[in-house]
């Protein structure tokens, strides 16, 4: 109900500015008439022509864009004076209220879309493959206690499961088995596991090969880059030619239904503007490097073949999801960046980042807005199989609202805190791995953010079979409601005696042609 009444509102607000633009527009017509002024459709910033949604609000967007572009024909047909070039002025900017408006009404439904009413189902499934993978795999489960079992450095980690295909890990060992990974790339879209396992990315498009590493003209990228690969409205899946490194003037504004893929090439992202994933569905980042991210803003940047507008300054994200859905992040190698590595906002759903290897930097993952934006509790985010490395600070994740699950992952550094939460996040921690740092104040692995322990004390946190080393200890709370703990279960957890072997490999791999990945 609160949508539906959000979006009538919208509606009336829209049909007032559009008509007031007219009624400005008809008094100056009256006054007199001039020859027209089409040079301005050379300046102009074109609308973009969303598609609608099939419900109630498919009949609303099409009359809105109906009307902008009947009117936007009247005010073409004469202009002249100062008056109508204002009346048209104006009418632009109503037109970039009402893009953006429809934009966020559609992501908002396709977000509700996307939570999972029985994770249930996404558990039972997952544990499946996991079953699977386990059975495949050439590692003893035996020759390991976990108690006394020694943290590697990273270079000695990530050479653990180098020349063993079953990891018991599900992503990888449904597609790093294949020699010929490289012939049949899209088989990774049917790997995805926990919330985010439904993006299929550019699964259904063409392929789309990188081979220009240039970013010249945010505006007018050129055949062969980067960004003209990701505003496409088709799905694409998009490789590289050769190793590359690409710095970014301004943000790479994600379109849905696209797969970046970095495999059999190193490809950095480095020393600029990184990746913006807003108001869209079904993305799949994997095989980068992303690094040393900083802020940019201030400019036009293409978001379309259709559209383009200005952006604001970027905080400089390796990685901005902004109310979207259906995303996976998978074997990226992140570091260095102006805000956070990751961030998930403004009521993002359906993401799971996985097999990722963090390093140096202070907030790490972000998940959530704010405190007090309500939308967040539809989120629901799957943590898996990552290594958080060395040089982290805090935030591996720091949640609200919404239903978090955290598992298997690798915790080999962090000076603050592990994980970290506001606003009633449920967070379900299970079978990871945590090494406390040798500060004795920072062995406790979850922080409250600002928030006393008479609130926090009903929230829902639970740590479930994970390894606690060097003095680490994570404090639960909450009742330990059923309920609440199976919309924050996304996949069964394997023994935190794994977790070297399934994390080992975490981060962009070296992937070569002809031989398992």
């Amino acid at each position: 109900m609160a949508v539906v009444s959000s979006s009538s509102s919208t509606s009336m607000w829209l049909f007032f500015f559009l008509l007031l633009a007219l009624f400005i527009h008809l008094q100056a017509a009256m006054a007199t008439t001039t020859p027209q002024i089409s040079h301005l459709r050379n300046v102009e910033v074109k609308k973009h022509r969303l598609p609608s949604l099939q419900n109630s609000s498919m009949a609303e967007s099409h009359w809105i864009e109906q009307t902008i572009t009947a009117v936007e024909k009247s005010l073409m047909l004469r202009s002249g004076s100062f008056i109508r070039l204002f009346a048209y002025l104006l009418f632009k900017i109503v037109t970039v209220l009402v893009t953006v408006s429809i934009r966020a009404l559609e992501a908002e439904k396709l977000n509700e879309q996307a939570a999972v009413a029985n994770p249930e189902e996404v558990v039972s499934m997952v544990e499946m493959w996991v079953s699977i993978s386990f059975s495949l795999s050439s590692f003893s489960l035996t020759q390991t206690n976990p108690v006394t079992m020694s943290i590697q450095n990273s270079t000695q980690r990530r050479n653990l499961g180098f020349f063993s295909c079953g990891t018991g890990n599900p992503i990888d060992d449904c597609w790093r088995c294949d020699p010929n990974w490289q012939r049949n790339r899209k088989r990774l879209a049917d790997c995805g596991i926990g919330f985010g396992r439904n993006a299929i990315g550019g699964r259904d498009g063409k392929f789309y090969v990188v081979t220009d590493p240039r970013d010249d003209d945010p505006v007018n990228p050129k055949p062969g880059t980067l960004r003209h690969a990701v505003i496409q409205d088709r799905p694409l899946w998009i490789v590289f030619k050769r190793d590359m490194v690409i710095q970014l003037k301004q943000e790479l504004i994600m379109n849905s239904f696209k797969t970046i893929d970095g495999r059999g090439a190193n490809v950095h992202i480095a020393n600029g503007a990184c990746i913006t994933i807003q108001f869209v569905t079904n993305v799949i980042i994997h095989g980068l490097h992303i690094h040393d991210c900083v802020p940019t803003g201030n400019a036009m940047v293409r978001s379309s073949p259709t559209h383009f507008g200005w952006r604001t300054m970027a905080d400089g994200d390796a990685i901005s999801i902004f109310s979207s859905s259906h995303i996976w992040v998978d074997h990226n190698s992140l570091s260095h960046c102006a805000d956070g590595l990751v961030d998930a906002v403004l009521g993002s759903t359906a993401i799971t980042i996985s097999n990722n290897h963090f390093t140096h930097h202070n907030e790490v993952i972000l998940l959530g807005h704010s405190d007090s934006y309500t939308r967040d509790k539809l989120m629901q985010v799957t943590i898996a199989y990552n290594h958080f490395g060395e040089g982290l600070i805090q935030r591996m994740p720091r949640c609200r609202h919404g239903y978090f699950h955290v598992v298997n992952n690798d915790y080999t550094h962090w000076e603050m805190y592990a994980i970290g939460g506001s606003a009633n996040p449920t967070i379900n921690s299970q079978g990871n791995r945590y090494n406390a740092p040798v500060n004795p104040f920072a062995k406790e692995v979850t922080k409250r953010v600002e928030t006393a322990e008479s609130q926090w004390k009903g929230w829902n946190w639970r740590s479930e079979g994970d390894l606690l080393l060097n003095g680490a200890f994570f404090t639960p709370s909450g009742a330990g409601a059923s309920a609440s703990y199976a919309r924050a279960s996304s996949l069964g957890a394997k023994s935190s005696s794994m977790v070297g072997s399934m994390t080992s490999n975490a981060g962009a791999l070296g992937c070569k042609r002809g031989r398992q990945c």
